[in-house]
C-alpha cells in the first residue's frame, strides 16, 4: 500500500502491519513462513467461516433439520473456523481494485476521499472443517488517511466483507466473520497503562467453554463499570475476554449489516505514545480480550510475545448464534443472498 501505511498477505488475508507515526501498533510477524509455524493466536487473521466459539463443535439444525458435526478445536467446542480456518487458509489476492471512500462513521457525518484497495478471494468448499456448502468470501482493505480539524493526520484503515452461497445442493449455512489483528500502541512488551473505553457494558455471560449461558446483562466485572466509561489496563488486570453487544435486538440484526451505520465499539489511548485508536463496524457485537494467553517465542528477529503484549477487539455477530433459534437469523446465509459487514480502525498520534 502507499507509503507503508499497512500491509497485507495471502496466508489468511491477514493485516501484517499497520503503522501511526512510525509505530506499527498490531502484533505481527516479518515473514508468512513464521506465521504458518508459529500463529496460534491468529494474529492479524480474518477469521471464518464463523468467528467465535460454536457449541459442541455441531451445528443443530440447517437444511431442513439436518445437523453438521464440525472439527472440535477449543476443547467441546469449534474456535475460528476449525482447526485449518479461513485464516489459515492461502487466500486469491491481494488484487488492486481501484479507489474507495471510507464511508461515513459515527461522529462524522460525511465520507472520506478514498484510498487505494485491494482484495483477497477465498472459495471454502462443502465440508470445509464440517461446514455446509461451498462459499466464496471476499475481504476488500482500504487504506486512507484524514485530515482533523486539530490538524492532526489520522491514518484509516477500512475492512468490508461480503460472503455468498456458490451452486450446489446446499440452501443454507452461516458465516461470521471478523478479523483478530491484536494492537498494542506502544510497540513495547506489554498493553499495561492502555486507557480503554468499550461502547457498552452490556455482554453475553459464558459457561467455563466459553458459550452463552444467556442473553445480554451487565458485565459484571467492576473495571469495566458503564458503556462509555475509560478503565486502564494494568499488569495483570482486567482480566477480558467476553463478548460485548451493541445491538441487543438479536432477532432484527439482518446477515448483510454493511448499510447500517458504522458506530464505535472502542476507544484506545496510551499516554506514553500518545497514540489513539478507534474501533467502529456495521457489526452488532465485539468481543474484547486483554490477550491472557499470548505465548509466541522469539521468531525472525522479533521478540517474544508474552501475555498481555496486545489486545484484540473483534466485531461479530452474536457468539454460537447459528445454535439459538432467536438468534439464528443473524449468521443464517440463504442461498441468493449475502454476508456482509464492515470494520474501520482509526489512529493518530497526539
Amino acid at each position: 500500500m502507499s507509503d507503508a501505511t499497512a500491509s497485507f498477505i495471502p496466508l489468511g488475508a491477514i493485516i501484517q502491519s499497520l503503522y501511526v507515526a512510525g509505530t506499527n501498533i498490531v502484533l505481527g510477524f516479518p515473514s508468512q513462513k513464521a506465521y504458518e509455524s508459529h500463529n496460534a493466536c491468529f494474529f492479524g487473521e480474518t477469521i471464518g467461516r464463523v468467528a467465535n466459539r460454536v457449541k459442541g463443535a455441531k451445528i443443530d439444525s440447517l437444511n431442513g433439520g439436518q445437523s453438521y458435526t464440525l472439527a472440535a478445536n477449543n476443547g467441546p467446542n469449534n474456535l475460528h473456523g476449525g482447526v485449518v480456518g479461513w485464516g489459515k487458509k492461502v487466500w486469491d489476492g491481494p488484487k488492486p481494485v481501484g479507489v474507495r471512500e471510507i464511508p461515513a462513521f459515527e461522529g462524522k457525518s460525511d465520507k472520506i476521499d478514498g484510498g487505494e484497495s485491494v482484495q483477497f478471494t477465498l472459495v471454502s468448499e462443502d465440508g470445509d472443517e464440517g461446514f455446509p456448502g461451498k462459499v466464496e468470501a471476499r475481504v476488500i482493505y482500504t487504506v486512507s488517511k484524514e485530515k482533523g480539524e486539530d490538524g492532526k493526520e489520522k491514518v484509516l484503515l477500512g475492512i468490508e466483507y461480503e460472503a455468498e452461497l456458490l451452486d450446489g445442493e446446499v440452501e443454507e449455512t452461516v458465516i461470521n466473520m471478523t478479523n483478530h489483528s491484536y494492537f498494542n500502541l506502544t510497540g513495547g512488551p506489554s498493553i499495561e497503562g492502555t486507557i480503554i473505553t468499550l461502547a457498552t457494558n452490556q455482554y453475553l455471560p459464558v459457561d467455563q467453554g466459553g458459550i452463552p449461558t444467556s442473553g445480554p446483562v451487565p458485565f459484571p466485572n467492576p473495571a469495566v463499570k458503564a458503556g462509555n466509561v475509560p478503565f486502564t489496563l494494568g499488569a495483570v488486570e482486567p482480566d477480558i475476554d467476553d463478548c460485548f453487544i451493541v445491538n441487543e435486538d438479536a432477532s432484527s440484526v439482518p446477515i448483510d449489516t454493511r448499510s447500517l451505520p458504522l458506530k464505535k465499539n472502542l476507544s484506545a489511548f496510551h499516554p506514553e505514545s500518545k497514540i489513539h485508536l478507534e474501533v467502529y463496524s456495521t457489526e452488532p457485537a465485539f468481543q474484547f480480550y486483554t490477550g491472557k494467553y499470548i505465548d509466541i517465542p522469539a521468531v525472525d528477529g522479533v521478540p517474544a510475545r508474552k501475555p498481555r503484549s496486545g489486545f484484540c477487539l473483534e466485531p461479530s455477530r452474536w457468539v454460537n448464534a447459528c445454535n439459538v433459534p432467536e438468534w439464528k437469523g443473524q449468521m443464517l446465509l440463504k442461498k441468493g443472498e449475502k454476508y456482509g459487514c464492515k470494520i474501520l480502525y482509526r489512529a493518530w498520534k497526539e
